[in-house]
């Protein structure tokens, strides 16, 4: 329970979303529902990674974004092309 559950709740409802990243580097976020339509999904990969380019490290170095795999919580991933995300 975060110390500041009224500001949580209404940071949740504004439509904040949390990812975490593993040992490997890899990204985990949720950036829709099954409901969503393609458009919306679209724009949360967009604002997903425009957020990540802009808390990249200064001292990274070469590709920052080499693979974008979206799947469901327990389906297949589907492969996106990286050049093909606009931001």
């Amino acid at each position: 329970v975060p110390p500041d559950v009224a500001g949580a709740v209404k940071n949740a409802k504004a439509g904040q979303a949390r990812y975490r990243v593993d040992k490997a580097g890899i990204i985990h976020a949720a950036i829709g529902q099954v409901d969503f339509s393609a458009e919306a999904v679209r724009q949360n990969v967009e604002t997903l990674i425009a957020d990540l380019k802009k808390l990249k490290p200064a001292t990274s170095k070469g590709v920052y974004i080499k693979k974008i795999t979206l799947s469901s919580t327990m389906g297949p991933g589907l492969v996106v092309d990286v050049n093909n995300v606009s931001n």
